[in-house]
């Protein structure tokens, strides 16, 4: 976990003190929920490496965990430019959320219910994806793919990474990002053909990083 200072200003015991501490899946960069530090909570967090809050209707210091046992191991701890706010990048052990939602944030701003926050554009792109395979559209080129199988998939995929090589080796900038970004469009059919997701990819890249 990356070192840091406590903010001079910080203090325990007081409501007037806590500051907002977003907490962001360190994997996948999704906002898993809003909680409250103050000083002491910030010191506890950085002495354990998991997450602490300050609970403003218990009115005391809570692990994030303690009675479920989903704790967050904390990777960085990060404060904006005015020191009053912090962002924490965790590693979930479980549902983040109370309900067993893996984000707090499952709520439309009417009360209704929709899917868990995308962390990025290759995540959004993994719904579209999934979309398509579960309920297929007249016309749609992901569609195709799937009702074609799986040696139509394999075989684009390598098309495409021989895309990504030509380019690299002779043409611009540009086309290299075009090209790679054509090959994680097939890479993303190819996981969802197998029911996997780039979370399980991630998670790889995490193991192998050291951060499971």
């Amino acid at each position: 976990m990356t070192p840091i200072s406590t903010p001079s200003g910080w203090s325990s015991g007081s409501e007037e003190t806590l500051r907002p501490a977003v907490v962001q899946d360190a994997v996948n960069g999704r906002v898993l929920m809003l909680g409250w530090m103050n000083e002491e909570a910030l010191r506890r967090t950085r002495e354990t490496g998991e997450a602490h809050f300050w609970s403003r209707s218990r009115g005391r210091l809570w692990r994030k965990g303690e009675t479920s046992g989903n704790v967050l191991r904390v990777v960085e701890i990060r404060l904006d430019c005015d020191a009053d706010a912090v962002l924490v990048q965790a590693l979930p052990a479980g549902p983040t959320c109370h309900t067993g939602r893996p984000s707090c944030f499952h709520r439309a701003p009417e009360g209704s219910e929709i899917p868990p926050p995308s962390g990025s554009i290759l995540h959004r792109l993994e719904q579209v994806v999934g979309s398509r395979r579960d309920h297929p559209e007249a016309g749609s080129y992901t569609a195709q793919l799937f009702a074609a199988g799986p040696d139509e998939i394999a075989k684009k995929i390598g098309e495409e990474a021989v895309e990504v090589l030509l380019a690299l080796r002779h043409q611009s900038d540009r086309r290299v990002l075009e090209e790679a970004a054509d090959l994680l469009y097939m890479l993303t059919v190819g996981l969802s053909l197998r029911g996997l997701s780039w979370d399980a990819v991630l998670q790889v890249l995490a193991e192998r990083r050291g951060l499971r």
